[in-house]
């Protein structure tokens, strides 16, 4: 197949976009496809006069992917950086090439990647993507909706507001919360601007940083637990994974930082646990109108009590990624992985 694999964007989770496509497309590569690595929102100015031939190119644009650094990236720097200034967020001939390709395949993180625009607008494009459509996209990036979906369906999660920033009230008592509380960012990725507060002080600065990454931030109930994460494919849960940081929680240092975190899979806990965390995680899956795969994130607390935090629409796909981990442990290596995702994408929209 000839395969674009669309990473980059203009997301804080930019770099690990970039990071996780590239070994998707190396691995792509390795099962005998034509794929290249394109960065939507830089595009391929440089792209030869017949651009069929992109898919054969020498380096299959592999060489626009770096390392992850501890911090996110610096988005103005970015911007300013592509060559025809442009603010539009498909670069040069991503459209032309994404319409040439037998399949794109999502390595987005983030930001317009994730929340269902750009699903949306190949829809209207005729342009065949992998992960989940845009609706579900749209619904599960936005994490006061998706805690509304999950108290109505049952499944539960941390008690929590949605909080924009110019609501006049924003002391805990008037939102009808008490401290300790976990302040982030709506539709963030990568525990990027998630805070974990006990006074106010550090409640105060929770939200002025939150804030500078969205207008809209979750405040939530703090539990105290072991985390955990759940993927899922076309409907079936994979085998739980549990994730230790070193030190803190799973920020995006340790997300992404060799060695600052043991990840344990399948995870240490009893029988009934997993398939709890399995079931709650396909519910989830359903009920956000998710379809093709996603990966549930999950706390555990002392007394048994799970708590669904939120799903990730289009997950990491790096070597030390949690969803990778998990369908090693089902029995599906890394590469088949990919091409299952392919096969289970065309399957859902575009088999007649």
């Amino acid at each position: 197949m000839k395969i674009i694999v669309l990473a980059g964007g203009l997301s804080t989770e930019r770099d690990v976009s970039l990071v996780s496509a590239a070994g998707i497309c190396r691995t792509l590569l390795e099962k005998g496809h034509d794929a290249f690595l394109l960065d939507v929102f830089m595009g391929l100015p440089e792209a030869p006069e017949n651009l069929e031939d992109v898919f054969t190119m020498p380096g299959h644009g592999l060489e626009i992917a770096g390392n992850i650094g501890r911090e996110e990236p610096d988005l103005e720097t970015v911007k300013a950086s592509r060559p025809d200034q442009s603010d539009c967020f498909l670069g040069p001939n991503v459209i032309e090439l994404c319409r040439l390709a037998d399949i794109t395949f999502l390595g987005l993180h983030g930001g317009e990647g994730e929340n269902g625009k750009l699903q949306a607008t190949f829809d209207l494009l005729g342009i065949r993507y992998t992960g989940p459509d845009s609706l579900g996209c749209a619904v599960a990036m936005d994490k006061g909706f998706t805690k509304q979906v999950f108290l109505q369906s049952g499944i539960d999660t941390p008690d929590g507001v949605c909080l924009h920033k110019n609501d006049p009230k924003q002391d805990l008592a008037s939102l009808g919360l008490r401290l300790p509380v976990v302040v982030k960012p709506c539709s963030g990725g990568s525990s990027i601007g998630v805070y974990i507060v006990h006074t106010e002080e550090e409640y105060a600065e929770a939200l002025k940083n939150s804030f500078r990454y969205e207008d809209e931030v979750v405040i939530e109930t703090y539990i105290k637990g072991r985390e955990f994460a759940c993927g899922v494919i076309d409907g079936e849960a994979l085998p739980p994974i549990e994730i230790i940081p070193k030190t803190g929680f799973f920020d995006y240092a340790n997300k992404y930082q060799d060695g600052a975190t043991e990840e344990v899979c399948p995870a240490d806990i009893p029988d009934e646990v997993a398939q709890r965390m399995m079931d709650l995680t396909v519910r989830a899956f359903h009920a956000l109108k998710l379809n093709v795969y996603s990966r549930a994130d999950f706390l555990l607390d002392d007394q048994g009590n799970l708590y669904c935090l939120e799903l990730n629409t289009l997950p990491g796909m790096t070597a030390a990624s949690l969803l990778p981990k998990e369908a090693q442990v089902a029995g599906i290596e890394y590469g088949d992985l990919c091409e299952l995702i392919i096969r289970k994408s065309i399957k859902a929209r575009y088999s007649k």
